[in-house]
């Protein structure tokens, strides 16, 4: 895979208001939208192209609406995803639970999608550590048991968005790579040993 073109699906889960939309736009980006929310209607597509060692990958970033009443719409966006990056607002403890619920659609639909648990708005903690709702261990017990990679982030300060990107574009690029290398060890033709022939 030396140098080659590598191209990943991203999708973003999560419930409405968690901030998705604000987490793509940083990492595009690089801003912050202050302003009135606006539903995201069926999904908005985005690419980034980066580096990943000698190889280009391009992140093509699905962000998916939050609704519940588009839910059925969401499915369609995933399906081929090779990461998902499913997030919930640490200050809404039914986000998280909802979050479950998008973890256990992709281990039922896309067994092969690797997932990233991602708490959103860590900058209001600042603020105020009270306002947390999502304990950290609870997360990280649960993300160990799914075995999925788990980041807190602001897309108000940039507080590990660029690191959550990096990760899963790393992470696709060394499974590839993998993957690479078994077929071909795979596919190489098998020698018959001389105690075999001489049997015969």
């Amino acid at each position: 895979m030396s140098g080659q073109r590598v191209d990943v699906k991203v999708v973003m889960l999560g419930k409405e208001y968690v901030g998705k939309t604000s987490l793509v736009e940083r990492y595009v980006h690089d801003r912050f939208l202050v302003g009135p929310y606006q539903n995201t209607i069926g999904a908005a597509f985005v690419a980034k192209v980066m580096s990943v060692g000698d190889r280009t990958v391009t992140l093509g970033i699905w962000d998916t609406a939050g609704s519940e009443r588009y839910e059925a719409m969401s499915r369609i966006y995933y399906r081929g995803a090779k990461a998902a990056i499913v997030c919930y607002d640490l200050t809404d403890s039914s986000s998280f639970e909802r979050a479950k619920f998008w973890v256990k659609e992709l281990r039922s639909l896309e067994e092969g999608c690797q997932i990233y648990l991602c708490g959103t708005k860590s900058d209001l903690l600042e603020e105020d550590r009270r306002r947390r709702r999502v304990d950290f261990h609870d997360v990280q017990d649960y993300a160990d048991n799914i075995k999925a990679q788990l980041f807190e982030t602001s897309s108000k300060t940039g507080q590990s968005v660029d690191e959550l990107f990096q990760k899963v574009a790393e992470d696709y690029v060394s499974v590839a790579a993998f993957q690479v290398m078994t077929d071909s060890l795979v596919s190489l033709p098998r020698k018959r040993d001389s105690y075999t022939r001489e049997l015969k």
